[in-house]
This record gives structure tokens, sequence and C-alpha cells, in this order.
């Protein structure tokens, strides 16, 4: 049996694009990944098909899995022999009981690495436009954990050493005993005046902050219904935000949008709604799977180089050929002189990340725009199209192409059913809080997406990729109120940010 190995890794505070490349090597490599709240359905994404995710999640009270349960957990995996990733937020030994792990994997015997990760302790700060330490303010900075309650007889922490400490003072995991850690700190000789801030979801679409003094902030936090996970920052550096707030001016910032595509094409556009400050729900609605006839998907894949047209009409086809011609040849050239047709840019994209050039692409992205742009630009009577497609994919490009005299053969290369798994409780936050705004990239996610009746939030806008998808939301009963007028993600993007800034 191979020797196991445990990585305790820190996946930063939030921000997908914060977490290291050695982390992502990790979860990559993982046959078990063991993880916590707050962890990024990206992070996810990173694994293997056949990894096997467990959440251990803790938030407040609420426990998944005890401590002791989950440090035994790490070790029995290991000890099967396999790659155990555990996955924590910030840093795995910054409050986060990492160390802990690490006594009890070496303990028994368990090889082990620590990947240290991101801290809200200094990402919180820099995304609210507070840095930590300033040359005109300070040079000194103190970080501690508010989890401990201040008015215990006998505290791990010296309040009084805090109160009087130089430079800035961040402490973590305190919002429910904010009043009681401010009042201990003025009692100890701290400046009621001082500024504070607090940062809540830090780096996240959900980051919200409040700016006060220590004598007031308790009493604001409390009107505002502030709760955790947040971050605390008090010290003259706390005045630098009004100058150096950068994050939470963005067009989509405060806006919960929700991403309903296959689990691994979402990325592209969560990172272009997240870029633009958007808090993003990914609730992936179908998952791709193999055609229900290999033999014949593999047949015409095999005989590509005898046609004088491939076509696609999705990227998930251009993946799915592409595997299985690789599978079949080594070598690109293979595929003959056959041209290629793409129903669109991102379809085209797929292609060209395989190294071949795109003959044809429709003004119109859509399947009846390929057929015109083959009426207006090529003559294919009597030549010989293998089209590329899904299980459920409209039969307009066989017919449109046969009328203009193309012998068309079809190769299914997959077929799309209900996704099922909600490995991060996507699912469960969106009945929860709801959304703004719902995103539909295509017919399938539609059908599907209300194929697993979630209750519909009030208010809740509808934002589509094309004419299509619109045409089966307007059949289903939730029209879209807005259209992309360019049929691909950076279009839906654009309808998205105009649908947000539009007076309700």
């Amino acid at each position: 049996m191979a020797e196991g190995i445990c990585y305790l890794v820190g996946a930063g505070p939030g921000d997908v694009g914060l977490v290291t490349l050695k982390a992502k090597e990790c979860i990559e490599q993982a046959d078990v990944l063991v993880y916590d709240a707050l962890i990024a359905d990206e992070f996810l994404r990173w694994a293997k098909p056949d990894c096997e995710l467990i959440y251990v999640g803790k938030r407040a009270a609420n426990h998944a899995l005890p401590q002791q349960d989950t440090n035994e957990l790490l070790v029995e995996k290991a000890l099967e022999g396999k790659v155990v990733v555990r996955l924590k937020g910030g840093d795995p030994t910054m409050f986060g009981r990492g160390g802990e792990e690490a006594a009890r994997l070496a303990k028994s015997g368990v090889r082990f690495e620590i990947v240290p990760g991101i801290s809200s302790a200094i990402a919180g700060p820099a995304y609210a436009g507070i840095p930590v330490t300033h040359r005109d303010h300070c040079s000194q900075l103190t970080v501690f954990t508010g989890h401990e309650d201040p008015t215990k007889e006998e505290s791990k922490l010296d309040y009084a050493k805090l109160a009087n400490a130089d430079g800035t003072k961040v402490f973590l995991m305190g919002v429910k005993r904010l009043r009681s850690i401010c009042e201990a700190l003025i009692h100890h000789g701290a400046d009621s005046d001082t500024p504070m801030a607090l940062v809540r979801w830090a780096t996240t679409g959900k980051q919200k902050s409040l700016v006060a003094t220590i004598g007031t902030m308790a009493g604001v936090a409390e009107e505002a219904k502030f709760k955790a996970p947040a971050v605390a920052i008090i010290g003259d550096v706390v005045k630098e935000k009004e100058h150096l707030d950068w994050f939470e001016g963005r067009p989509l910032h405060g806006k919960k949008v929700v991403v309903t595509r296959t689990r691994s094409q979402a990325s592209e556009l969560n990172k272009q709604l997240s870029a633009l400050g958007a808090e993003v729900i990914e609730i992936p609605t179908i998952k791709i799977e193999h055609p229900d006839d290999r033999q014949e998907f593999a047949e015409g894949v095999g005989s590509v180089h005898t046609y004088d047209w491939l076509v696609f009409t999705s990227p998930n086809g251009v993946e799915r050929f592409f595997q299985a011609f690789f599978s079949i040849y080594d070598d690109a050239r293979s595929i003959g002189g056959v041209r290629i047709a793409a129903v669109g840019p991102g379809t085209a994209k797929k292609v060209k990340e395989y190294r071949l050039a795109v003959d044809l692409v429709p003004e119109k992205f859509v399947a009846e725009g390929l057929v015109e742009a083959f009426a207006k630009h090529e003559h294919i009577e009597n030549q010989t199209v293998l089209w590329v497609r899904g299980a459920e994919a409209r039969n307009t490009v066989t017919t449109g192409l046969s009328a203009l005299g193309a012998i068309v053969d079809e190769c299914i290369a997959y077929k799309t059913v209900p996704e099922m798994d909600d490995p991060n409780g996507a699912k469960k936050r969106f009945e929860e809080s709801g959304a703004d705004l719902i995103t539909f990239v295509s017919s399938s996610a539609a059908k599907h997406f209300f194929a697993l009746n979630l209750p519909w939030p009030e208010h809740c806008k509808v934002a589509s990729i094309g004419p299509i998808t619109s045409a089966t939301l307007e059949v289903i009963g939730k029209p879209a109120d807005i259209q992309a007028e360019e049929h691909h993600i950076q279009g839906l993007v654009d309808a998205v940010v105009n649908l947000a800034h539009q007076k309700d």
C-alpha cells in the first residue's frame, strides 16, 4: 500500500484569487478533501472527479463533525494510503486548530505538510482599504482572537497589555463578544475615541464594513445587525479607509447573482461577475455524461478525416470530441483537411484551445445563425458534414444544412442529466437567503433549474444569454427581464450589469 500523507492547507480569506498555487496543487491531487464552512465552490471543482468530499465545517456552536472526530478522520484516511487535504479557511494555524491536527497526525506517524494561507487578519483590512501598518500611523501589529470571553475569571488574553499596545490591533471571531471586548479594552486604558472598523465576509461579494470608534462600535454593530464572520481593526490606520476603499464601490457589489451552469463550466461566468463585485451563488443544474451509444460516438470521431466540415454548437461538444479524438490518434494532423465551424465565440475559443483554427463563425450565435452563415458564405451542396452535438440539441443544424444540399451525420458526444448533488450547500443558501438575479446560459439549464422546485425569491430578476433560452423561460412562465445583446458570456455579463442598475 502507498504511504499516505495529509496536507493542512489554508484556503485564504474567501476570494478564490488569493489562494496559493501550492494549495491548488494539493487539492488537484487529493484522494480525500476534508473541508470547512466558508470554502468557495471553486475549490471543490479543482478536485478529481473521484475525490471523496467530506464536509466538517463549524459555524458558531454548530459542528458538522467535532474537532476530535476530525482529527481521527484525517489519521484514518491517511493510514489508508490516501492523499488527504484538510482545507481550512484563512491560514490553518491562525486560530484554526491546524496545530492540533498536525500534532495528532505526528503522534500517529502520518506524514503531513502545512501549506500556509492568507489570513483574513491581513486580507480583510486590505480589502476594506485599511493597511494594517502605515508610516504615518504605526509600525506594529497585534493580532488576537475574540473568541475568548474577556469577562472570564481566567483568560489567556491580557487585556491590559492589549489595551496599551502600540499600533494596530486586529481581532478575529469576536462579533458575538464585541461589546464586552470593547468595554474590556476601554476599562484597561484604551482611548474610547480610537477609530475602529468591522469587515464582514471579507474579500467576497458579500463584504460589508462599518466604521466607528471603540466606544461606539458595539452600538453601531448592534443597530446594523452585523453578524459573523468578521474581522475587527482598531487604530489610526482605519482613517485611511476614506481614501483607499477600492473594493466596495464596484458595479455589482451588494448584488447576489445565481449562476446556473454545469459545475465544470461555471468558472468563467463566476469569475467575471465576481470581478465586478457580485456575490455569486453557483447552483449547477446539469451535469455532462457520456452518450448512450459510446461506440457510435467513437466511430464518428474516428472517421472525422473523411468529412468536409466539422460543426460544433457547444463547448461541451468540443471538449468531449477532442478527448475522444486524442484517445484514438496521437497526432492532431490525423484530423485531415476537414474545415471547422463553431456556433459562437465561446465554442470557437474552446476549439482554439486545441490549436486548431475555426473557418466559420456566424454573426448570430445560435444554430439558425450558423445555417444562415453557410447559406451566405459557403457552397455545401453534396458536401459531407459531421455535426457534434448533445443528445438534447434541437435538429436545426441537420434540417437547415440538409436543405442546402449537404449530407449531414450527427455525432452525439454527450447527454445532460440533472445535477442532484449540493456539495457546498449552494441550494440551501439560495433557499435561505434568495438572490437578486438568476442567469441562464441555455434552455437545458433553465429547464433543470425550475425542475428543482426551489422557492423563487421576491423581486428576483432573470437574465438570459439569448433568444432560444428566453423562449424556454417564456414557456416555463419566468420570462427574462433582460437578454444579452451578444449571445455569449461577456454579453450576459454586460446584461447583468445593465439590469442591476435599472430602477425597480
